[in-house]
């Protein structure tokens, strides 16, 4: 076994892979950025190094600095942990020059896997199940629309170098297309450094199932099945294993398929085969083409450890280091059901952009696992991505496994960054996925009622005015007396777009009486929460604002009275960034008249494109960007006026 390794990462994985090794009695040297200097897995690992400025093109991307950090510190092995330089095979090459083990897969294995078009190729040849689709070399735009006509619509673009969603589009009709193929080029050029795509065939209730599988790189075995249907956008938000609906037969085949493919390339480490399923008539082993192969450890690998017992971590560290395979394929077993679901700062209302902010306040569930990289206090930073915590549940069976997600995101506290928290609550009430009729359209065909939130009712307003007063330290027995009576004071409170007037007033320790309206409401307080008519809330003032946590997370802001500030929405005039990124496409010119929805900037951040198209019809009065800017969030882009008469 290594006495030290280098972990190639941050975040999250960094401080996973930290904790397994340091129960195996493995120091590890943990490698930062200057974005990341006060991260949580520089203080866990024995030793951290600087490598570089706080792109990842400067630091986590910059393999022979990596590789230097390694021989100086005395590292035995690099994990890459996943993304970065973790299917990079001439990052592999280069750390098993300079006499080190890459944990993970040869590089050889890396390459055979990391073209879509090459890699379905080798798994045709190896017996594993291929979607019908077009994997040809020719990138002409004529000939890929003439490959799709062939294939029949729907069909899906993908980047032939892609993963996680990135150039890749669903193309419904001929009509669509070329806008769809430009897109595609122009986002896979832009994460992969290659615009190759291929086509292939959408199958129109798919269900995307993937099985773990680790080799030795003599043989290979198979942990089961994750289903990863519920997706946005092609990226996973919650997973979970095993499948629902899964039989013995399906289950055997496809775990054969997987096992195949991982010995046709000598596969060493885990690594997961993901594949397309047509769940169109319940899961049938003739159903089922393989996807693609991810030569790394997954982001949602803690579904696996929770039904089978075992640390994939520690079994890459294993073979790593020369070890044969843990066990025999029938010594595992699966034991009940689990879930993850991917906590995000990403702003769900504004079409789940990616959010930044420090985060002023953060507490997890004690009953759950949560995977993260960050504490109360730290950056959630523009530069890398904007994860969280993983969540993950288990149970005996799939019911109360996602019943514990449930109570297990309630009971979650995040305060000084816009999350997706409560899509995901309402993901897991969500009546087709809790009866297990899940497929990758779901959230799509869903997402207005998922994400769609109420207005605060007046007990929530109540326990939002008690918290902004502190009323929970108020508790002199004396609280609230007066010789001349009760003590109203004018409270304003701003929740989303809404202003809300209401009327406080103390009436003993820990007590008050709140007015809003025609309604009189009465609060306590204590150490549990927030006592109201319908039940007790957790609710928190952070910094002048108030957080009410639970089944549905609200933010208040506190307004002087004196000051009252405007709510409405001031977008009508243009667009501005949402967020920090490079504009990529400016499709209009000054004096072009657009109509409403038309598109406007194409702005590229975190490595996925975002059209910001026309709030209403208007003439283009300034053009303030142009392709390839770097913009900062807020900045104007594109400036419009009225349309003469």
């Amino acid at each position: 076994m290594f006495d030290k390794i280098l972990i190639a990462n941050r975040g999250e994985i960094a401080c996973r892979i930290i904790r397994t090794a340091r129960s195996m009695g493995v120091r590890t040297v943990a490698v930062y950025s200057d974005a990341d200097v006060q991260a949580m897995h520089v203080g866990l690992a024995d030793q951290a190094i600087h490598i570089g400025g706080p792109a990842p093109r400067d630091s986590y991307l910059r393999g022979d600095v990596i590789i230097r950090a390694a021989l100086d510190t005395g590292a035995q092995a690099i994990h890459p942990g996943y993304g970065f330089l973790s299917e990079n095979p001439d990052f592999v090459d280069a750390v098993t020059a300079a006499g080190l083990v890459f944990i993970g897969p040869s590089a050889s294995a890396i390459r055979a896997m990391g073209l879509k078009d090459a890699a379905k190729a080798l798994m045709q040849d190896a017996g594993v199940p291929v979607v019908p689709g077009y994997h040809g070399s020719n990138q002409d735009p004529e000939h890929l629309a003439g490959a799709a006509d062939a294939i029949g619509y729907p069909v899906l673009i993908k980047a032939v170098a892609g993963g996680g969603g990135k150039g890749m589009r669903l193309v419904e009709t001929p009509a669509g297309f070329m806008d769809a193929l430009d897109g595609a080029k122009r986002e896979a050029a832009a994460a992969f450094g290659n615009d190759a795509v291929l086509i292939e065939k959408y199958v129109t209730k798919p269900r995307h199932i993937e099985v773990q599988v680790f080799g030795d790189g003599v043989d290979a075995l198979h942990l089961f099945e994750r289903d990863c249907s519920l997706q946005r956008r092609h990226q996973k938000v919650i997973e979970e294993a095993p499948a629902p609906g899964m039989t013995a037969q399906m289950r055997a085949a496809m775990g054969q398929a997987a096992v195949r493919a991982a010995r046709a390339i000598g596969y060493a480490g885990a690594g997961t085969v993901e594949f397309i399923v047509d769940g169109s008539d319940g899961l049938r082993p003739d159903r089922f083409w393989f996807m693609e192969m991810n030569t790394r450890l997954q982001v949602e690998h803690p579904v696996t450890e929770a039904i089978t017992g075992v640390d994939l971590v520690e079994w890459q560290l294993r073979v790593a280091s020369g070890e044969g395979l843990p066990c025999a394929q029938d010594q595992l077993s699966i034991n009940g059901y689990a879930f993850e679901a991917r906590l995000y700062a990403e702003d769900v209302a504004a079409g789940f952009l990616p959010a930044t902010g420090r985060l002023a306040h953060l507490q997890f569930c004690p009953t759950a696992r949560f995977d993260t990289g960050v504490r109360a206090g730290d950056e959630i930073s523009p530069w890398y991505d904007p994860m969280i915590a993983k969540v993950i549940t288990h149970g005996p069976n799939r019911a109360i496994a996602l019943q514990r997600m449930e109570a297990a995101l309630v009971a979650t506290e995040v305060a000084g960054s816009v999350t997706n928290l409560a899509f995901l609550g309402a993901l897991t009430r969500h009546a087709g996925f809790r009866a297990g009729d899940v497929d990758t359209g779901l959230i799509g065909r869903d997402i207005d009622s998922l994400t769609q939130t109420a207005a605060p009712g007046s007990d929530d307003l109540a326990v939002a005015a008690a918290c902004a007063i502190g009323l929970d330290g108020l508790t002199h027995p004396l609280a609230g007396f007066s010789p001349t009576g009760l003590v109203w004071r004018d409270i304003r409170l701003i929740c989303g777009d809404d202003l809300h007037a209401l009327r406080l007033a103390v009436t003993g320790p820990a007590q008050a009486m709140v007015v809003i309206g025609d309604t009189q409401l009465e609060v306590t307080a204590d150490k549990a929460g927030y006592h109201v008519s319908d039940g007790c809330r957790c609710a928190r003032n952070i910094n002048g604002s108030v957080y009410i946590f639970g089944a549905t997370p609200r933010l208040f802001t506190l307004v002087d009275p004196l000051h009252q500030q405007s709510t409405q929405a001031s977008g009508a005039n243009g667009v501005t960034a949402p967020m920090p990124g490079q504009v990529k496409a400016v499709f209009v010119a000054v004096g072009d008249d657009v109509a409403e929805g038309a598109r406007l900037v194409i702005l590229e951040a975190m490595k996925m494109e975002h059209t910001l198209t026309a709030s209403r019809a208007g003439r283009v009065a300034e053009v303030l960007a142009s392709a390839g800017a770097q913009v900062e969030a807020g900045a104007a882009l594109v400036r419009l006026e009225e349309l003469e008469e």
